[in-house]
């Protein structure tokens, strides 16, 4: 008798999607669909009941879905989420989007084949709506917590920084060092964290009565080579700012390759600050004040979120904004009028 195995290797998909297709469910596209069941139809399939029970029983695996494994921001996020799993007697399930909305469509696609038990979501772009259509139906049998970013049109579990503020601080901090041309390299807007950090940004100079100047402030997808290459363009300009923000380590890193290049000193010749606080921001000399985020915990309670919806799935939805600290050493010193 053929299996369920012969029927996903005939169908050309998973096993889960052929379970899905036997039981009913909605969530398998029309074209998947008449595929298994002329499978099923070819191959004479009779589903056996007793493993197809054993085969709905409750995962214990939980999906998490991160914008870039490269970014040491995602490593104390990434340990706290396998510690509260594994607590609870769970295992994780980790996928990297590579800020790629394609393929994270791919990994939420895998794990709704995995049939895990929830998604911890760091969504590639907050207004990705494929991306909220598919967590939207996701969502209706399996329970999603967003982290770190929003994405909007649905309502979701979500755990947060306070990005504006943090921001509005170490700009005034720069500012109150006696900083006015502070340039600023960031995400790009349709990712919440660089949108935010924007706001705070613009929010600090317009308080300090400091024009906001759109030359000055350059939005990249945010990793270290496209902060690199930023940096490279905005201290090259005949007028470039003597101070910048970054938006986060890896724009931080790749700015700081671009310094290195140019042989500009630090903070003689350019200011720097940013967000997220790693331990190299201390051992490079001079130390590189930053906004310390708080990673571990914010982790921690996303994973501790879904376990409490996993286990009560009609709860009020809940969002928490974690509180950063800004770190300050000798990078962002005042040493020039600018």
């Amino acid at each position: 008798m053929p299996s369920i195995y012969d029927v996903a290797r005939h169908a050309g998909v998973s096993t889960a999607t052929v379970s899905r297709v036997l039981s009913g469910s909605e969530s398998v596209n029309a074209l998947l669909r008449e595929r298994v069941l002329q499978s099923i139809s070819d191959l004479n399939y009779r589903p056996n009941k007793v493993a197809r029970s054993l085969r709905v029983q409750k995962s214990t695996t939980i999906g998490l879905v991160i914008p870039d494994i490269q970014n040491p921001f995602y490593l104390s996020v990434v340990r706290a989420v396998e510690d509260v799993a594994y607590g609870s007697h769970y295992r994780v399930f980790l996928c990297n989007s590579d800020e790629d909305i394609e393929k994270e469509a791919f990994y939420l696609n895998q794990l709704l084949d995995e049939n895990v038990a929830g998604v911890i979501l760091s969504p590639a772009r907050e207004k990705n709506n494929r991306a909220a259509e598919q967590i939207r139906r996701f969502a209706e049998n399996t329970p999603v917590v967003v982290l770190d970013r929003r994405l909007n049109g649905i309502s979701l579990d979500a755990v947060l920084t306070n990005n504006r503020e943090a921001a509005y601080e170490l700009v005034s901090h720069l500012i109150a060092d006696g900083h006015r041309s502070i340039g600023a390299i960031l995400g790009v807007s349709d990712i919440t964290t660089g949108r935010e950090r924007l706001e705070g940004y613009k929010s600090a100079l317009v308080d300090h009565s400091i024009p906001v100047l759109p030359e000055r402030i350059m939005q990249v997808i945010p990793k270290e080579a496209n902060g690199y290459a930023a940096a490279r363009d905005l201290l090259s300009r005949p007028n470039p700012p003597k101070a910048l923000f970054t938006g986060n380590c890896e724009l931080t890193a790749g700015v700081l390759r671009a310094i290195h290049e140019l042989n500009l000193r630090i903070p003689e010749d350019i200011a720097l600050a940013g967000f997220d606080d790693m331990n190299w921001n201390m051992i490079v000399q001079p130390g590189i004040t930053a906004v310390a985020q708080p990673t571990y915990e914010l982790g921690r309670v996303a994973a501790t979120l879904l376990l409490e919806r996993i286990e009560s799935p009609s709860r009020p939805v809940r969002e928490v904004v974690l509180k950063s600290k800004l770190v300050i050493r000798k990078s962002s010193g005042f040493l020039h009028k600018g």
